[in-house]
This record gives structure tokens, C-alpha cells and sequence, in this order.
């Protein structure tokens, strides 16, 4: 189950049974199942990307990236991996989809923040 022990006694207060409450759990881990793919479908194969993301030394609010791929996996509500730029990476730590140009990751350390990403600088 993926609902810590104090949401499962909020959901259970609101009339949630334990079966309520493994079918919502169920629910959530294919949402996160579908977006992982969405994700690994989003980068592809690689290529150039835009993003919003804050760089030292940049003047620019749209940074461009060199993107090799992207590596994600789930475990219940969890989405992690690890994106893979041309000359570093940096680990994924959650992901969404934000539209079909667009799409949201919460990178870890050296970037510890949520960044936008798009294939067209236009898209941000």
C-alpha cells in the first residue's frame, strides 16, 4: 500500500474500507506506471531539448540540452531514474506530464529542483 499510516486513518475516516483503500493504491502506481512511459516516450531517443533550467554562468532564461536518454523506473508511487546528458546527468527523483510539448522533472543533487522541458524552446 502507498498511503503512509496516517493518510490510510484520514481515508479510512472518510469511509474508506481496506479494499477502497488497495484499489486507490492500485490506481496510483498505474498513474505513476503510465507516466514513466510517457516520460521514456517524451525523450525517445534523445536529441536537443529546451529547458528552464537555472544554470551558473547562463544569462538565459531557456537553457538547450544535448539529451542521450533517460532511464526511469517505478516502485508504487515512486518514479525515479536518471537523465543523461551529453556530458553529465543528474538522477530524476519524480516526473510529470504537463501537456504533449511539455513535461515536468524533479532532478536531484547538482540541480535539487523542478524542471520544465521541451523540444521547442517556444514550448516554455
Amino acid at each position: 500500500m502507498h498511503f503512509d499510516p496516517r493518510e490510510q486513518a484520514a481515508l479510512r475516516e472518510v469511509g474508506l474500507d481496506t479494499d477502497d483503500l488497495r484499489t486507490a493504491s492500485d490506481l496510483v502506481s498505474d498513474a505513476v506506471d503510465s507516466d514513466a512511459e510517457r516520460l521514456d516516450q517524451f525523450f525517445g531517443d534523445g536529441g536537443t531539448f529546451y529547458s528552464n533550467m537555472e544554470m551558473a554562468h547562463s544569462a538565459s532564461d531557456v537553457q538547450e540540452h544535448t539529451v542521450d536518454h533517460v532511464d526511469l523506473y517505478t516502485h508504487g508511487a515512486e518514479l525515479r531514474g536518471y537523465l543523461k546528458f551529453d556530458s553529465w546527468g543528474v538522477p530524476i527523483e519524480g516526473g510529470r506530464i504537463l501537456s504533449e510539448d511539455v513535461v515536468e522533472l524533479t532532478l536531484g543533487p547538482t540541480v535539487d529542483g523542478r524542471v520544465k522541458f521541451a523540444r521547442d524552446a517556444d514550448d516554455l
